[in-house]
């Protein structure tokens, strides 16, 4: 028993697991009488070090981004905050066994046990991916089995949203990932997207089926070097009795190229479902008892029964709902209201209250434009910030429409202002593009608008960002040669502008040193 308190409420217990974050500790709730898993940013990584301003926001915006995704299959975030010098994220006790735990003690893995936890990963990876966030580190350690057989996924702090860093490597110059489960536009620091957790689930996949991952080594590199050139053995030659849809399935989701495996999760789970068992069946045939604890056929076999099977307990009272705690939604503000609404906008931003300012911005835009005019400087002033702040706060889905909007209300002008204008919301979107995985439609765009930004020499660092954002996305679409001439050209111009010392060159040596490694 550890026996210390955070925030004045949850008793720290023991240490249930390590991560490059931090530690997690299973602790008590004062308040509520329970028990959580309380996940902390260890001091020795923030004190000192030149990447403290960096973890912290990393930790708080997986705090902020796994709190908005509701699904069965993650695990539910209750509370984030600072205690001290350290930041916490507290999220429900979740009782079961890892993925790779029940995968060895459970060997072989009925095939249909393999298809049933994949079709609930895909179930929860259609749902992150819809926010958008990249797990970027999907693997059997990061998924529990719980006893009623339901699968939930672990970790999104290496996760992040799909911002500017996603595609850049590490201060190591190493991509972030585990190399056993890691897609080759991953290895590559390529622009990452749905596609790549889509890799990961078909090496997890291969991995329950067969017993070992596909592709391993003595080093990191000799992995990712067969990740990238070796094609995985079919699963049929090693196991003759799973169904062939089941093997071609795996190598789609193993395809090199991203282009060339499923388009989404749900395709995948398209797949997988003839496959599942079917509702009401007793026993499990080749999935074994259907009844028996962590067996990942039962929410399917037994839809929504209780676990464990039992009579229900004494019926408790129905739960509020969250409107009626947190009262009536507010009216859209009209008249002088808009200016406090602004005002209030303003300090919630420079609080960090960023999802707050985005929903009060949305509720204030009608009744700007119906007090002022669409077009007017005041709601044109609105739906810049309200773009803005969409992606500072990672929704890249709902942004794309506004800034497609801004475009072309300004193009409706003349003069070099709006002009400007008109570029920097079009880079934007294909920003977002990028940031929502697809790559093929932000390349088109980020070369289009290449030789329009060129024209102003009074912004030369915008072109080189454009740039960079083109190698990594060829990087992803697997055309290593391209991305290699590109950077290399990049390299040159950017220690010409900058200097050899500045971040991006150093960036750029990362990314070409690694690139020329895996390659050699």
């Amino acid at each position: 028993m550890n026996g210390r308190v955070i925030a004045d409420r949850y008793e720290l217990a023991t240490v249930i697991g390590q991560g490059g974050m931090g530690q997690v500790w299973t602790a008590y709730d004062r308040r509520l009488d329970r028990r959580v898993a309380v996940k902390l940013l260890r001091p020795d990584r923030m004190a000192g070090t030149e990447g403290a301003d960096e973890m912290r926001r990393r930790f708080v915006r997986e705090c902020r981004v796994t709190a908005q995704v509701d699904h069965r299959g993650l695990v539910t975030v209750h509370d984030a905050g600072s205690d001290g010098e350290e930041l916490y994220l507290v999220m429900q006790y979740v009782e079961g066994a890892d993925l790779a735990d029940h995968l060895a003690e459970n060997d072989p893995y009925p095939w249909p046990w393999a298809v049933s936890v994949a079709a609930q990963l895909c179930s929860v990876l259609s749902a992150v991916h819809a926010v958008p966030i990249v797990h970027r580190d999907l693997k059997p350690r990061n998924v529990m089995v719980r006893p009623d057989g339901s699968v939930l996924v672990l970790d999104l702090g290496v996760a992040s949203v799909l911002d500017t860093d996603t595609t850049r490597l590490t201060r190591t110059g190493s991509p972030i990932g585990s190399p056993a489960y890691m897609a080759p536009e991953q290895a590559m620091g390529g622009a990452v997207g749905p596609y790549t957790d889509l890799y990961a689930l078909g090496v997890l996949l291969h991995e329950l089926l067969v017993g070992e991952v596909p592709f391993a080594g003595s080093t990191a590199l000799g992995v990712l070097h067969r990740h990238l050139y070796e094609p995985p053995v079919p699963v049929r030659q090693l196991r003759p009795e799973v169904p062939r849809p089941l093997e071609e399935l795996v190598l789609r989701l193993m395809a090199k190229d991203p282009l060339h495996r499923l388009a989404d999760a749900q395709e995948a789970y398209q797949a997988l479902a003839p496959l599942l068992p079917l509702p009401g069946t007793t026993t499990g045939g080749a999935a074994g008892p259907a009844l028996g604890p962590m067996n990942p056929t039962r929410p399917f076999l037994l839809p929504h029964a209780p676990w464990p099977d039992r009579a229900a307990t004494a019926a408790q009272p129905a739960p509020v709902p969250a409107t009626a705690l947190l009262g009536p939604p507010p009216e859209a503000p009209s008249g002088p209201d808009v200016a406090e609404a602004v005002e209030e906008v303003k300090r919630l931003l420079d609080q960090g209250g960023i999802t707050q300012a985005v929903d009060l911005l949305g509720s204030i835009l009608p009744a700007a434009a119906a007090e002022h005019g669409e077009r007017s400087t005041v709601v044109r002033t609105l739906r810049r910030q309200y773009a803005a702040t969409l992606m500072d706060d990672g929704q890249y889905r709902r942004a794309l429409p506004e800034l497609r909007h801004l475009a072309e209300d300004y193009a409706m002008e003349s003069g070099p202002q709006a002009a400007r204008r008109v570029l920097r919301f079009q880079y934007d979107a294909a920003q977002c593009l990028e940031q929502l995985g697809e790559a093929v439609a932000a390349l088109a765009e980020y070369r289009a608008l290449l030789p329009r930004f060129e024209g102003y020499p009074d912004d030369p660092t915008t072109p080189l960002d454009i740039r960079r954002r083109i190698g990594h996305l060829l990087l992803s679409l697997g055309d290593r040669q391209a991305a290699h001439d590109t950077l290399v050209a990049l390299l040159h111009d950017a220690e010409r502008l900058h200097g050899p010392h500045h971040p991006l060159p150093a960036e750029i040596r990362h990314t070409l040193q690694w690139l020329g490694q895996v390659r050699a």
